[in-house]
Order: structure tokens, then sequence, then C-alpha cells
């Protein structure tokens, strides 16, 4: 059966969510792993035929902890997953572009092959109260990310990609 591995990190719920309901969509279609980005390790990039990353936006970047996960793991995987489908998620306070074309610039040093642009829900949240806040997700947003999972875990195990 085609593995899935979802990478993301979440501080106040809202990409976790989003990671959980992107693991739940795939969960028929593909076998998943899903791991906190700080857990993640370049044997779970290497066992996976495909990705999803979810990453929080934090001031306009991705966060820091997403992108440790990256810097971990970039050079011991180098060359070595190319041509494997990802997707990406942002949960995102204001617009999630910038963090969307950083964690798209990695994917594309590894020669990763995007299926499909980046998922971006935005919670709106501008105030230090807000930004810190637990999120929830609504379940209609949540319903895309299931999508995101589903379409990557059948497009693996049809061999679409």
């Amino acid at each position: 059966m085609a593995q899935l591995l979802i990478v993301y990190h979440s501080r106040t719920g809202g990409s976790r969510q989003m990671a959980e309901a992107a693991a739940e969509g795939a969960r028929e279609e593909a076998e998943i792993t899903l791991k906190p980005a700080d857990q993640a390790c370049p044997e779970d990039l290497l066992n996976a035929d495909g990705y999803i990353f979810c990453a929080p936006e934090n001031l306009a970047a991705i966060s820091g902890v997403m992108k440790d996960f990256f810097d971990r793991n970039y050079y011991p995987v180098l060359g070595r997953i190319e041509g494997r489908p990802y997707a990406q998620m942002i949960c995102a306070g204001s617009d999630g572009e910038n963090a969307a074309r950083q964690t798209a610039r990695i994917a594309t040093g590894w020669r990763l092959k995007e299926v499909q642009p980046p998922l971006i829900i935005c919670t709106h949240a501008q105030t230090p109260e807000a930004i810190l806040a637990e999120k929830t997700i609504p379940q209609d947003q949540l319903d895309q990310c299931r999508d995101v999972g589903a379409a990557l875990g059948a497009g693996l195990t049809l061999g679409v990609f």
C-alpha cells in the first residue's frame, strides 16, 4: 500500500486540526504516518511515497519548528526523494502566501512534484490575543483538508503521480 507522510507543526491547534483532517481523508487510500515536525526524521521521508506539509504562518513565514524540520532533513535526503508528489497546507492569520512560497522553494530543491496548489486556511487572527489563542478550524475548511489527503492518497495508490 502507498505510504503518505504528513508532517505538521502547530502551536495553537489550527495546523494540527488541518493535518489530522488530511490524515483522516487519506486513511482509506494509503497508509498514513502523521508526525509533528520536531519528531520527523530522514527515514520518515525516505519511507514515504508522498508528502503533505502543514504549517502555520508566523510573521509572514513558515513556523520556526517547520523550518527546523526542513533544515534537519534537507541534506540527508537530497537526491533520494526526487519526483515524489507533495501538497501543502498553511494555517494563516492573514494571507499565508509567503509561507507557501517558502515551502514550495524547499520542495523545489528536493525536486518534489507539487500535485496541487497550496491550501491556505485563514483564521484572520490579527491581535496578539487572537494570534495566541487556541484555534478551531470550521468544518467546511477541515473538509477541504480531508479532500487534500484523500486526493493525494488516491493518487499515490493509483500511481497517478
